[in-house]
């Protein structure tokens, strides 16, 4: 132990080598967690949960949510915004705050157009968000002057839902005439935006190590004031990694510690233990494209049957979780409490023998390394999942890779089952009704091949729907509907502990997954 104690705190003296060289260890915070889902830092482009993390403190967006209120929408760059019905349209106004790039540039209306514009043109994983759920296309923002925007929805999107929706990745605004400069083919710049900022955060990004560390430096020209001057996001899948590291006081934050783990550290007067409520939900994506071996909705049903999600929650996740079985999580408008499903294994070998699988059959479940929610290491969830599984004579062959390339893989439709999360985008129940139930999103859906024109309609029916009660209507005909034919078996909602040095202040993460790193201190 000795020895492996000593590598991994000689590993963190050389990476810190190059971050922390100018800057003292009072003003730099070490954030340790598995960010290898990261895979760009253009918040046109990114998707991710770490990309979330990182980039909501390099770029500004129009409105924000503060703290943990995710019902109420604050100004961030637009000082103040009004929508306005104008008939055959929703007109959405935004007066711009004086704010400046970290390049010195003000920050102008010119900026949110051609971020708008250029999000929508590069057809990234969220692009469906402003052209899907927001229905907006090239043109439909307006410079009305230096300080005014005007965006143009139509009336089948919902402007609630697009003022909500900017508070996401996508939304954050970049320097226009910066990124100009940096676009090589028409790609607006997103090769150079992948490891470089241009934004009026309160921190710029210093550099980018792949598989390695983020290192972030504050923003003098920001308006939002750091209390510390350097942030270092340090890339360690492993949880014993994470908890040696903040031992020896290498790391300051810990953000994937086993259940375990967070217990022994919440007694330990070192060290503080947060827990955030969390709308993401941990669960598994089954490929229902014509020919696969999950094609069949009755095959999907036994997946559910076989789960023993009450294991999960209260041993695994050390009952940091809550059980929950359809797609809007808790905490939303929407939600389904329905939990129909317990293991019934006899009940799982009837459904396969009434689809034609009697004895079962064999498929891969890719499987990300490192942590799923909770805390809890993938690669035991994932062997939970083979055991039950294997009692309906379902053959898992698990394959354990980096998350960016599992995404990669998914994204393509290529996996026959993936162990996953997922987290709305904004604060509404449509941020997950859309991506997993209609196929023309391009999103969730799309990847496990399921199209279903019933559950599109219905999505499409409830995000637009004024009516609270026709909304909540809607909503439990579409849960109940992915219940029975969904690609999804839904494993839990987790809480999301994290493990704090106790001379850091100020730490406070909502259920979107927001950290304002501006606000912490040491």
């Amino acid at each position: 132990m000795r020895k492996r104690i000593g590598a991994v705190v000689l590993l963190g003296i050389g990476l810190l080598a190059v971050g922390v060289a100018q800057n003292s260890r009072s003003s730099t915070l070490v954030y340790g967690g598995d960010f290898s889902d990261l895979i760009s830092l253009d918040p046109g482009i990114s998707y991710e949960f770490s990309g979330g993390l990182i980039t909501d403190n390099l770029y500004e967006t129009l409105v924000k949510f503060e703290g943990e209120d995710l019902s109420t929408l604050k100004p961030g760059i637009a000082a103040r915004w009004t929508v306005r019905d104008a008939g055959s349209s929703w007109k959405v106004t935004f007066n711009l705050a004086n704010k400046k790039f970290a390049s010195g540039n003000p920050v102008t209306a010119a900026d949110v157009v051609y971020t708008f514009d250029r999000a929508i043109a590069l057809k990234g994983n969220g692009s469906f968000l402003f052209d899907e759920v927001a229905n907006m296309k090239i043109g439909s923002t307006k410079a009305l002057g230096k300080s005014t925007v005007e965006v143009t929805l139509p009336k089948t999107a919902s402007p609630a839902a697009f003022l909500n929706l900017l508070t996401f990745n996508i939304g954050g605004i970049v320097d226009s005439v910066l990124v100009k400069t940096k676009a090589v083919n028409n790609d607006y710049g997103s090769a150079w935006l992948k490891n470089n900022s241009a934004g009026s955060g309160p921190y710029v990004l210093n550099r980018w190590d792949q598989n390695q560390q983020v290192v972030l430096d504050a923003n003098p020209n920001s308006s939002l004031k750091p209390k510390l001057s350097r942030i270092i996001l340090r890339e360690m899948k492993e949880a014993n990694t994470q908890k040696i590291a903040l031992e020896s006081g290498e790391i300051d934050i810990a953000e994937n510690l086993t259940p375990d783990m967070v217990k022994a550290k919440a007694t330990d007067s070192k060290f503080n233990v947060y827990k955030a409520d969390s709308l993401r939900l941990q669960y598994l994506g089954m490929n229902t494209g014509a020919g696969s071996q999950f094609e069949d909705a009755r095959v999907r049903q036994a997946v559910r049957w076989a789960l023993d999600q009450d294991s999960m929650v209260n041993v695994l996740a050390g009952g940091n979780a809550r059980k929950v079985q359809t797609i809007i999580p808790a905490g939303l408008f929407g939600f389904n409490p329905s939990n129909p499903y317990s293991v019934n294994v006899e009940k799982a070998k009837s459904l396969l023998a009434a689809a034609g699988k009697p004895n079962g059959f064999e498929f891969e479940m890719l499987v990300p390394q490192g942590s799923c929610a909770a805390g809890v290491p993938c690669a035991d969830l994932a062997a939970k999942i083979q055991s039950d599984l294997g009692k309906i004579g379902l053959k898992a062959n698990i394959k354990q890779i980096v998350q960016s390339e599992l995404l990669g893989i998914y994204r393509a439709q290529k996996a026959q089952m993936v162990l996953v999360g997922w987290s709305p985008d904004f604060p509404d129940p449509d941020g997950n009704a859309t991506p997993m139930s209609d196929y023309g999103a391009k999103s969730l859906a799309w990847r496990n091949a399921w199209n279903n024109a019933t559950a599109s309609k219905l999505a499409q029916q409830a995000a637009l729907e004024p009516n609270a009660t026709k909304r909540a209507a809607l909503y439990k005909q579409l849960t109940e509907l992915q219940l029975e034919e969904g690609p999804f078996a839904i494993l839990y909602q987790p809480k999301v502990p994290v493990t704090l040095s106790t001379t850091v202040k100020g730490y406070l993460r909502n259920a979107q997954g927001q950290v304002r790193f501006e606000k912490i201190s040491k």
